[in-house]
């Protein structure tokens, strides 16, 4: 074939695409002109025939030329197009830049070396030409983020040979919007660069054309690191970046994010004419010329995979029942966060309750009661409440977000709102007035309303050791509690009336303060409070009134358990023998406990062996002389400690039953210590109960004083179940 031949081969195979080009970017403008009339815009009917005969026109003749297809150049004629794949369609189109937002410039995909001959010399995007650009805005990039699924597009090497720092973030595109994980570590990223470069470089974010995938990582970051509202971010990223977030399957997912009520104002804008429906059916030229995995990478997208444009197949969409699954309190809550962000987060719990291991769990963990331990109830005050049958977590709240804190020290990210107190007090709810960096500790329960079997995940909270980045694990307990009401709980339920768009029920789990009584009161949370709990409760746990908050065990801290649930959690493994051993922690080593046995109740051998190097919580059966398993701890890593196993065998062999402990209580609560404070509490309950019902003179005062802060320890120990039915 002559070189005269091969170039009029060429041509053709240009041509036709420039014209079914076209005849996509003018189906697309008739899809948006079709929407126009149906919202009823003046003009769209006259518009929308004048489509009609565009569309005619392009289909006649000999189709669209163009400016001699160069700049859409396509090999052909027997020869394999060219290694870099095709050109995204509308790229060459699409503006290549929008304006910085802060530090983040929005950007489309620039495209390297190997995309020279497809582009013509005045529409080429590359590394170099974006930097130029920016220069020329005077921002100095630092970073980039790439958010694409491919790696087609350009080496590295071309921003990292400018000292620019790189990060790839591979998002599908389409119709999937980029996960929460990945979304996680777009904003610590962005915060952590900023934070290294004391806010003085730029960092240019791009995806294939810069809007959707770019916009909603931006939104995100914006919203966590500044606050504000969606519809307002949604603005600003469009201003920035005519037109914005163009699917509105992005903008949705950013409401429901953050759980805020979409405003009827807020739609979504037209698809931009330079971005032409890619129709795969139809596009037959290019799938011919592609071998199979390319052409199921552009079918996939935009973007392939690194090697070849095959793209990842996105996970399969949970059926409606499976939405509807029983809630456990063994499920995952929240997203996943990086590592270097977990080790950030550890460092700071840490440091904030004074406990030197950065690498364990913090947490307050109390001692089975016994004969020794049972004698602190006489020498110090102790109030009492219901050991809930939940999983435990700490929650920190930091600016850009709420993280779960686990038995085995890892942070996962929810999506929760904490107003604090102070700005509620003094001017209208704003997202930025809230907490930062307050450390909370409690555990999470489902609670299931009796007769119709609705679930509901509750967050009992208990402790408050941080509020607001100021520590108060030294502060008496009696204080911590009273704020956690007071700071914490109360300014969400004053919020949730003033705030119309946030939507507090759309949140993973409620939130409330776990209410304390006084020890006299362990009677009726025994015989009328605990058996009406919408969730399960295995005993008591007794809190010293005036405790400091102690890391890790604290020997004041008491839990007593129904003797049938006193249990230890082990590490079941398999001995050569096929016996099973049951294993604690002994300082940095796993220590078998000698000539233990364990039952499975109900269980087959194949169910069995699959509690093969579980955690397994088992309580001991006296008569018997084994253990029982009971469950599988999927909130731990570690067994119990040796030492708290034998805690656990000397609670067990003490045998403080109900009868014992009710006793025991009687005789305390004749003691000075008890009396003159249960007299004290009396008095403050008749002052309060005057202050909320005053004579009918003092009426209007009442009314000037509507909302009473939730007292501490409000609750008579008389009416534990009283309160449990109106609250739970």
């Amino acid at each position: 074939m002559s070189q005269e031949e091969q170039n009029a081969g060429e041509e053709s195979v240009s041509a036709v695409y420039m014209r079914e080009r076209q005849e996509r970017k003018l189906m697309m403008k008739r899809k948006n002109l079709e929407r126009e009339e149906k919202e009823g815009r003046p003009g769209a009917r006259q518009k929308l025939r004048g489509a009609d005969g565009a569309a005619g026109g392009a289909g006649g003749g000999n189709g669209y030329q163009g400016n001699g297809g160069g700049s859409e150049y396509r090999a052909s004629g027997g020869q394999r197009r060219p290694s870099c794949g095709p050109l995204p369609d509308g790229w060459i189109d699409c503006p290549a830049m929008g304006e910085a937002i802060g530090l983040l410039i929005p950007a489309k995909a620039p495209l390297g070396e190997a995309f020279r001959e497809l582009v013509e010399p005045g529409k080429r995007w590359n590394a170099d030409v974006a930097l130029k650009q920016t220069r020329s805005m005077k921002k100095d990039v630092g970073l980039v983020i790439d958010l694409t699924n491919t790696t087609r597009y350009y080496n590295p090497q071309d921003w990292t040979k400018h000292k620019v720092k790189y990060l790839k973030l591979a998002c599908r595109g389409r119709d999937e919007v980029p996960d929460d994980e990945t979304v996680n570590r777009f904003v610590y990223a962005a915060l952590d660069y900023m934070r290294a470069t004391d806010r003085k470089k730029c960092i240019l974010v791009h995806c294939t054309h810069g809007h959707n995938r770019t916009g909603f990582m931006i939104i995100h970051f914006l919203m966590r690191a500044m606050g504000g509202r969606v519809a307002e971010r949604l603005a600003e990223f469009a201003e920035a970046r005519p037109p914005g977030i163009y699917k509105e399957d992005y903008i949705q997912a950013l409401f429901s994010f953050y759980h805020e009520r979409r405003p009827e104002a807020v739609t979504c804008p037209p698809t931009p004419e330079w971005k032409a429906t890619f129709d795969l059916d139809l596009d037959l030229n290019v799938a011919l010329e592609m071998d199979e995995e390319e052409a199921a990478g552009e079918r996939a997208g935009d973007d392939g995979n690194e090697e070849c444009g095959a793209a990842v197949l996105p996970e399969a969409e949970p059926s409606k029942e499976e939405g509807k699954k029983k809630m456990t309190i063994d499920d995952v809550l929240g997203s996943a966060i990086p590592e270097e962000q977990q080790m950030e987060l550890q460092h700071l719990v840490c440091t904030g309750l004074k406990s030197p291991n950065f690498r364990h769990f913090p947490g307050s963990q109390p001692v089975s009661l016994d004969l020794k331990n049972l004698q602190l109830l006489r020498q110090r005050l102790y109030y009492v409440t219901w050991k809930a049958d939940g999983t435990r977590y700490m929650m920190l709240i930091c600016p850009d977000g709420c993280y779960l804190i686990d038995r085995n020290f890892r942070f996962r990210r929810v999506q929760m709102r904490f107003p604090m107190r102070k700005y509620l007090q003094h001017k209208p709810a704003d997202d930025w007035d809230v907490h930062r960096t307050t450390l909370l500790d409690g555990e999470m329960v489902v609670d299931t309303v009796p007769g119709s079997g609705v679930q509901e995940r509750r967050y009992l909270i208990y402790d408050l050791m941080m509020l607001d980045a100021v520590p108060l694990g030294d502060k008496p307990f009696a204080e911590r509690f009273e704020q956690i009401e007071r700071e914490v709980v109360a300014p969400r339920r004053i919020d949730a009336t003033m705030n119309d768009l946030y939507d507090y029920s759309q949140e993973d789990f409620k939130v409330r303060r776990k209410d304390f009584y006084m020890l006299s009161a362990v009677g009726k949370l025994l015989h009328n409070f605990i058996p009406k709990l919408s969730h399960e409760s295995d005993g008591l746990i007794l809190q010293g009134w005036n405790d400091a908050y102690v890391p890790r065990t604290h020997e004041g801290l008491l839990k007593w358990k129904y003797a049938h649930m006193n249990s230890v959690d082990f590490c079941l493994k398999k001995s050569p023998e096929g016996k099973w051993v049951l294993l604690l922690s002994d300082r940095k080593t796993l220590r078998a406990l000698p000539a233990a046995k364990i039952t499975f109740p109900g269980m087959s051998e194949e169910e069995e062996s699959e509690l093969e190097g579980k955690m397994v919580e088992c309580c001991w059966k006296k008569e018997e002389g084994v253990w029982e398993f009971m469950r599988v701890r999927t909130d731990k890593e570690h067994p119990n400690a040796w030492h708290t196993y034998l805690k656990v065998m000397d609670s067990i062999r003490d045998n403080i039953t109900e009868e014992v402990l009710l006793k025991e209580v009687q005789n305390i609560r004749s003691l000075p210590v008890y009396e003159e404070h249960e007299k004290s509490e009396i008095r403050r309950m008749q002052q309060q109960r005057r202050q909320q019902h005053p004579p009918p003179h003092h009426h209007q005062q009442q009314q000037r004083h509507h909302h009473p802060q939730h007292h501490p320890h409000h609750h008579h120990q008389q009416q534990p179940h009283q309160e449990q039915e109106r609250r739970d």
